[in-house]
């Protein structure tokens, strides 16, 4: 895999064993819906590989957190951040639900909140949690998106908390859903 654009556009990305990583053609619609994010903030829950925060601190994003849990996949996730020099990067090593509510604690915001979990399916599914976390921990800037990777077989609420479904596409079996909360005013 590589980065598709940006300053690190061609780069190389190690994947790491026992995921299942976000492909090309879908990293590269998120950042075209999502346009310019020079200067965003960029949370990616359940990184793997690191690759579409890489891709966003490729962008210029301003500041790129990757929340990952699993020590062989974090080992990997360093090794894919060590050229990454002008943005400000850090890797959270915990669980995902945990991080973002460590991160509610902490007042921390982010512009774009970006999750892609291991599927299951059912009510138990890890992208549902995830959304129910992030519509609980208020963690999502004012004019921010969060975008969730999910089966297309999976449906995710069109409402969820403050949290709204502005816009579903899918690429193939993947899906992405992209939330947002009403802007008041």
């Amino acid at each position: 895999m590589r980065i598709t654009t940006g300053i690190y556009k061609g780069r190389n990305i190690r994947m790491p064993k026992g995921i299942r990583p976000t492909q090309n053609i879908t990293r590269k619609a998120i950042f075209d819906i999502l346009g310019d994010i020079n200067g965003l903030s960029f949370l990616e829950l359940y990184a793997g590989s690191g690759a579409v925060g890489i891709e966003s601190a490729s962008r210029m994003a301003k500041e790129v957190v990757f929340v990952e849990n699993i020590p062989s996949v974090l080992k990997v996730l360093e090794e894919n951040l060590s050229y990454i020099l002008h943005t400000k990067c850090c890797i959270l090593p915990l669980d995902a639900l945990v991080a973002i509510k460590r991160l509610a604690q902490e007042s921390r915001k982010f512009d774009i909140i970006f999750f892609d979990p291991p599927y299951s399916k059912g009510d138990d599914s890890p992208a549902k949690k995830t959304l129910q976390t992030l519509s609980a921990y208020d963690i999502l800037a004012p004019a921010g998106l969060i975008i969730a990777q999910h089966p297309k077989k999976e449906s995710l609420p069109e409402h969820l908390g403050v949290l709204h479904l502005i816009k579903f596409s899918t690429y193939g079996s993947t899906a992405l859903s992209f939330y947002k909360k009403p802007q008041i005013g």
